[in-house]
């Protein structure tokens, strides 16, 4: 056998590896061919082109040796008119004949034969098949009559003196350097303005009719004044610009017709140069230019990207963004791909703005207009989306195309983005900051069934005011309304601070109540140095350490705040455990009550299930000793924590049997099911087993139960009715805070969700689990819907805006189904509390409009003084907003604007509306004040209360009276509504349910007058016998 190995010859050296590599072992039968592209290039005149035309960098080069040509043609030109004597005589030979040195002509012929030579040349590459358009050429034909007479004298020397137009030269200079321009533009790959361009040429056609003109008639002149330069520039200027002293004047026919022929060519050349700039200038308005790279290096900006610009927009971002002391150096640049209207452009117009507003028209996709808005140095980029639009699931997504377009092209630029749907929030997960607006929207209407104006209270919160609005009001309630308005959240670090410093190794509890004691501040939260989470009211088992960021609500940050009398405060240091009399607290440094709600922060400690509540204290027989309230630990007391158990409900002890059965059929835990990614896990109040999606039709009868409408059902407790257009994920996010966990069993109200289009099954997956929680089919339209989803028992009715009617031809009647529907309930159930929401905050005055109604009139009147004096808070004194029974979520576009400088505001507001739950921080609820309750005297004896008995923290009070007008005012008696931070444990374990039960049990006021009866918060100081319930109250309330 042979060998096949000894057969296989050796490989060549140069194909050994690589074949070795490729495992081609066939190499010597290969049929390959070596083929090189491109041959066509590698050709003499394909060489020579790409050199002069092709390459950006070496086309450059060539033409700005052209340039310099021409401009040393024109130059050899003045200095052999310099040089020149004036010759005597008026012959016509002069015209054609000039005296000419050798050296000049030297070097002149030496210009016109590289001129011409590189003329040829070019004309020659860019050679096409047609001859008579090369030469029929404009700058060839120039170049021909400056360039031929020279070469022509080498051979004839009799023609050396003969006269050249060299002047024309400054033609071709032009056309050269728009040449120039070009190839500049595509070799730093970078294009200017067209402006830039256009203004050049406009320049140079001016210099050229200007240098034409003059050469011309001095030549000319010759035979008659013989005009030097200087006064043929002098004539020039002087007939262009249509002076026309007529010291200088042309003599000769040649220099006059000469003079007429420049006239015309003016006429017709500077128009439409003139024409091309102004439409030019017309479109650089229009789109806004660009923001210069220096500018973008050595002073501040942010960009705002939107679909379309709305005046309303603009003057809440800039009203907002602009109220910050420390961002009045920024600029604002303005990205959007609409012309802007003309509303938008008489406001940009005005001096505060036009120094810090930039335009430009274009769209975040296009990295050209990124960088014209240089977007890489951007301190931020706030996207907002258009929620005008018919389909906002269409804005969400190229809301979500913007920020991708951002982040791809500035990767280290923060985010601020604003989204519709909650179901997209996780395409932009990314960003720094989000804000879902159904999110929020669903959340504050839910918190305003059992937190009364709780968005009034987010929405004064989210705005930035320094407290002057109502200061010229006669009613004390808009004063202190007003001046309470302007309490924000601020933070700062403990070991930093005067409020909390001294608090080190205390607790949060103890620390607040002593802050507020002292400082007037409010205490809310805390973040540890070393964790991202916020805790509101953590309790009196956080022990506060130096490096503890604090958040806190005041009139303004401590750090523009001025401390007197600190050393004798610091040397007495004498605790004090309750208030006696009335609060000294200054006016303006009181807790932050804001309009017409009140928060009580409650927190996360345990305590037993008879702690002490709001009930007055037993004396043992001594009723005239005025009672007193027991002092804030500085640390809890081990003996009253108690272990928590969140899946246990000792509140509901007190239940009747047939209560606890009830009661049996729900559990504790995470909703199984979420209807998008995305959203914050809850703990809720759940059934033990879904319920068949035909037993959530609460219109239409089954197998399981025969009921037909509300009335059927038997409710113990009143409905909360939700009118809206879908069943869109973000109404989830409605019943998540009303089945929250810490939400008493027996105190929960069925959901009836009233839609006008039948939900999906994913949302009907979604909310199956919840107890108490229908849905029907139908219209606040019709009334025998609203009798059959049971408007005669419920407690609130919620009117949701519908996006089908929020794009209109008018914007501002995008509401008016809305209002007249609402209105329509206002005056058939008197009684119902309706809470609506609507597109544009300019419509709530049409809120429950009554026309004759003095009251309306006059805070009507109100308003707009307000407005005057250049408030952003205007429509605050309105008796809906107030009471929280109407807000536009437009309000909450500030919350985003703030978060740029206090980037803590988002996450503080998703903790106070339940969107977001931590282990260990408070949640939002509300308590009523009674009667029995007016012991405890004053707001501050009211703070030290909860924080001794219950670790809760107060933050506001609602305060409302039901008014009669007759011959004489009555006043009915005040209901008085507290709204807390409270912890979860704090229901369960130390009695709050219990505390609850009791507050509730409020008189109930007499009916007043139908004709002149209406609901208002009042501000007025309390009676005599109101006194004793918050004396010194009316000094710390805000909504």
């Amino acid at each position: 056998m042979v060998d096949v190995e000894s057969e296989v010859p050796p490989l060549p050296p140069r194909y050994r590896f690589r074949d070795l590599l490729l495992g081609d072992q066939g190499w010597q039968n290969d049929d390959r061919v070596q083929v090189e592209f491109y041959m066509n290039e590698n050709t003499f005149k394909e060489r020579l082109k790409l050199f002069f035309i092709k390459n950006q960098r070496s086309s450059l080069r060539i033409r700005l040796f052209n340039f310099s040509l021409k401009l040393l043609s024109c130059l050899l030109y003045i200095i052999r008119v310099l040089l020149e004597n004036p010759s005597q005589g008026n012959e016509w030979s002069h015209i054609f004949w000039v005296n000419r040195s050798l050296p000049l002509w030297g070097l002149q012929v030496s210009v016109a034969l590289i001129s011409l030579f590189e003329t040829i040349l070019l004309g020659y590459l860019s050679y096409k098949g047609n001859i008579w358009e090369q030469i029929l050429r404009v700058p060839f034909i120039l170049e021909i009559i400056n360039a031929v007479p020279f070469i022509i004298s080498i051979f004839w020397p009799s023609l050396r003196n003969l006269f050249v137009p060299v002047f024309l030269n400054c033609w071709l200079a032009k056309h050269a350097l728009e040449n120039m321009i070009n190839d500049l533009h595509r070799a730093i790959q970078r294009t200017q303005s067209a402006m830039f361009n256009q203004v050049l040429i406009l320049i140079s056609t001016l210099l050229c009719l200007i240098f034409t003109c003059i050469c011309g008639i001095q030549h000319l002149e010759r035979i008659g004044k013989k005009l030097n330069l200087f006064d043929s520039l002098y004539f020039c200027i002087v007939t262009f610009s249509t002076v026309g002293f007529g010291d200088v004047t042309p003599e000769t026919w040649p220099s006059k017709l000469f003079v007429v022929a420049m006239i015309c060519v003016a006429l017709v050349v500077l128009p439409i140069q003139f024409e091309q700039l102004a439409y030019l200038w017309m479109e650089r308005q229009k789109s806004g230019g660009n923001y210069s790279r220096h500018r973008a290096q050595t002073e501040k900006h942010v960009v705002l990207c939107v679909s379309s610009l709305k005046i309303d927009l603009l003057m809440d971002f800039l009203n907002e963004f602009y109220a910050h002391p420390r961002l009045q150096d920024y600029y604002v640049v303005i990205l959007c791909p609409t012309e802007m209207d003309a509303q938008v452009r008489r406001v940009l117009q005005i001096p505060m703005w036009a120094q810090r507003v930039i335009y430009l028209q274009g769209s975040a996709l296009k990295d050209q207009d990124l960088l014209r808005a240089k977007m890489d140095d951007a301190e931020a980029c706030f996207i907002l989306s258009s929620r005008c639009e018919v389909d906002r699931t269409s804005s969400d997504h190229q809301t979500i195309l913007r920020a991708w377009a951002v982040k791809d092209f500035a990767p280290n630029c923060p985010l601020y983005v604003q989204i519709l749907k909650p179901e997209n929030k996780f395409h932009i997960k990314f960003a720094d900051h989000v804000v879902c607006e159904e999110e929020f929207k669903y959340a504050m209407l839910a918190l305003n069934c059992v937190c009364p104006a709780t968005s009034t209270l987010i929405t004064l919160l989210v705005h930035t005011s320094r407290g002057q609005e109502g200061q010229q009001s006669p009613e004390q309630w808009q004063k202190t309304y007003g001046r309470c308005s302007g309490n924000e959240v601020y933070h700062i670090v403990l070991e930093e601070s005067t409020f909390f410093a001294e608090y080190e190794g205390k607790s949060f509890t103890y620390a607040s109540f002593h802050a507020h004691k002292k400082f007037g501040v409010c205490l809310i939260g805390v973040r540890r140095e070393d964790n991202k989470n916020i805790l509101l009211n953590p309790g009196p088992r956080y022990i506060l350490n130096a490096t503890d960021i604090c958040f806190y609500i005041n009139i303004t940050k401590e750090e523009n705040s001025a401390f007197k009398n600190q050393d004798q405060q610091r040397k007495s240091n004498i605790p004090r455990s309750f208030y006696h009399g009335p609060s000294r607290l200054p006016v303006h440094s009181i807790i932050a009550s804001m309009g017409t709600v009140a928060i009580d922060l409650q927190d996360t400690s345990c305590r037993p299930a008879s702690g002490p509540t709001l009930s007055l204290p037993v004396e043992g027989g001594r009723e005239a000793r005025r009672p007193s309230i027991a002092p804030v630990l500085e640390v809890a007391d081990a003996a009253s924590i108690q272990t928590c158990d969140l899946l246990s409900d000792q509140s509901e002890d007190e239940a009747a049997p047939d209560e606890e059965a009830a009661g049996a059929e729900y559990a504790k835990g995470y909703p199984p099911y979420s209807p998008y990614i995305g959203s914050s896990p809850t703990f809720c109040h759940l059934l033990q087993e879904k319920v068949p999606f035909c037993c959530l039709r609460l219109d239409k009868s089954c197998q399981h139960n025969y009921y037909e409408d509300a009335k059927a059902y038997g409710f113990k407790n009143k409905l909360i009715i939700v009118a809206a257009e879908t069943a869109g994920n973000g109404l989830y996010n409605f019943i998540v805070p009303l089945r929250a966990y810490y939400r008493p069993k027996k105190e929960l109200n069925p959901i009836v969700l009233l839609l006008d289009n039948p939900p999906d099954m994913h949302f009907l997956d979604a909310i199956c689990w919840f107890p108490m929680v229908y849905y029907m089919v139908g219209s606040i339209d019709n009334l025998d819907d609203l009798l059959r989803c049971g408007v005669s028992f419920a407690a609130n009715m919620v009117v949701v805006d519908k996006e089908s009617t929020m794009s209109a031809e008018e914007d501002y009647m995008a509401d008016a189904k809305t209002i007249v529907n609402v209105q329509t309930l206002f005056r058939l159930f008197s009684s119902l509390s309706i809470i609506t929401e609507l597109t544009h905050p300019a419509n709530m005055r049409f809120m429950q409009f009554r026309a004759k109604d003095c009251y309306s009139l006059a805070l009507s009147k109100l308003e707009k003084k307000e407005r005057e004096r250049g408030s952003n808070l205007a429509f605050m004194f309105r008796l809906p907003f107030a009471a929280g029974r109407v807000f536009s979520i437009s309000m909450l576009d500030t919350l985003l604007y703030q978060s740029f400088v206090k980037e803590y505001m988002i996450s503080i507001t998703r903790l106070l509306l339940g969107l977001d739950t931590i282990p260990g921080s408070g949640f939002l609820c509300s308590m009523k004040i009674t009667e029995e309750d007016l012991w405890i005297r004053t707001y501050a004896r009211l703070y030290q209360k909860l924080c001794s008995s219950t670790g809760d923290v107060p933050i506001g009070v609602y305060r409302t009276e039901s008014q009669r007008l007759t011959a004489s005012e009555v006043w009915n008696y005040p209901t008085l509504l507290l709204c807390v931070l409270s912890s979860v444990s704090n229901i369960y374990q130390c009695g709050g349910v219990g505390r609850h039960k009791r507050l509730q049990r409020t008189r109930t006021p007499p009916q007043p007058s139908p004709q002149l009866h209406f609901q208002r918060p009042v501000r007025a100081p309390f009676t005599a016998k109101e006194e004793h319930a918050v004396g010194t109250q009316t000094e710390q309330e805000r909504s």
